[in-house]
């Protein structure tokens, strides 16, 4: 199997983008990764664009087809991959296994969703299909409701309290202020997340990640060619995913994702690395009790800590594991298909040195972990700089 390295990544600001649409999304983020990587379309040998629910949203399937032909990559092959919330991630993994395998060199992978042309009813509805729309959705469960459940029984079996739940927000606001392409960059303070609308309790409106337009892309070649295109590759070290039940009802516990948790042991067995070993991560912080299960379920906090850890400011930058340095899912924002690539395009720049003002220092290996839905996927990556 060859070693794959990322050398190009680009997005476009996330948020209500009302003057472009779908397509127009997908190629602007496109053309900037090509650009990055300096590679031209001739030299594209497939794609993989991850997307949740085109269809429903802005009436488009058979979005392969589109961006190839839109990017003006036709006749190569693009396939449309989807995996609710963890779509962008799964793209990634098969244009990694794509490049490992040999089958192409130069492979390109997306992301992108388009949520805010409907409103915020129909897109929940949409949403919910996520979950188990049978058992979950159609009895009114929402996801909001569904990760309030994982949250107050987390806060029974742990202790953790409403302000451990408000500091994941008041810290991934602090990260997206300082990035351009976020969605809310702006901070927040305890006070008024602790302040703000009920929508499940205990999760409040600052605790819950917005709906979103945006879309990202990355650049993928072997290793051994990357230095051909760029200076500083960035290396996928590991590519693992995982399943779990689609109802939360089924789940063995509540307080946290068994599929994270065995794709993280994947990923690290695979990587040759443990916990202690990544400098900073991008997790899936769709609600704040995500963002503290998932620290948990990575490894970095024992179970049942990661409340406290996030409390006691040890994910913030400068910290003892930053997490979400982009702002996350809840500042940057969450156009379901694009989160994944957009977390591994985050982990570039900071490997490469090019995050700015939230660029954390001597960082050398990072990880990104995408959840689908309420835990019946997760996928995680871990990365390496040259």
């Amino acid at each position: 199997m060859r070693r794959v390295a990322i050398i190009g990544a680009g997005m476009t600001k996330f948020g209500e983008r009302w003057e472009q649409g779908f397509r127009e999304l997908v190629v602007e983020a496109g053309v900037r990764a090509l650009t990055d990587a300096g590679v031209s379309g001739d030299r594209i040998g497939a794609g993989y664009i991850g997307t949740m629910a085109s269809g429903s949203l802005v009436g488009q399937e058979h979005v392969g087809g589109l961006i190839a032909d839109y990017m003006g990559l036709t006749p190569i092959p693009i396939t449309r991959v989807e995996g609710a919330c963890a779509s962008g991630s799964l793209a990634l993994r098969q244009g990694f296994v794509d490049v490992a395998s040999g089958m192409h060199d130069i492979v390109v992978v997306g992301g992108a969703e388009k949520m805010t042309d409907l409103g915020v009813s129909a897109v929940s509805d949409i949403l919910g299909g996520a979950g188990d729309q049978e058992w979950e959705l159609f009895l009114g469960a929402t996801f909001p409701g569904i990760y309030a459940l994982m949250a107050r029984r987390h806060m029974n079996d742990f202790g953790t309290t409403e302000e451990m739940l408000a500091s994941v927000s008041v810290k991934n606001h602090s990260n997206g202020a300082k990035n351009k392409y976020a969605q809310f960059p702006r901070e927040v303070t305890m006070e008024q997340v602790l302040a703000s609308k009920m929508i499940a309790d205990p999760l409040k409106v600052l605790d819950c990640s917005p709906i979103t337009d945006g879309a990202a892309g990355l650049v993928l070649a072997p290793l051994d060619m990357a230095e051909s295109f760029t200076k500083k590759p960035v290396e996928i070290i590991a590519s693992a995913q995982a399943s779990d039940s689609l109802a939360l009802h089924s789940r063995k516990t509540l307080t946290g994702l068994r599929a994270a948790q065995v794709a993280a042991e994947k990923a690290y067995e695979m990587a040759g690395a443990t916990p202690k070993d990544i400098d900073f991560a991008e997790v899936h912080d769709c609600f704040t009790i995500a963002e503290i299960m998932a620290i948990e379920d990575l490894g970095f906090f024992p179970k049942g800590q990661g409340g406290p850890a996030s409390l006691e400011g040890r994910t913030k930058m400068g910290g003892e594991i930053p997490v979400n340095t982009s702002g996350g899912l809840k500042a940057c924002g969450h156009p379901v298909g694009a989160t994944g690539i957009k977390q591994a395009a985050e982990v570039t720049w900071q490997l490469r040195g090019d995050a700015g003002e939230r660029q954390v220092k001597d960082a050398h290996i990072g990880l990104s972990h995408n959840v689908g839905g309420s835990g019946a996927t997760a996928v995680v990556h871990i990365f390496r700089n040259q």
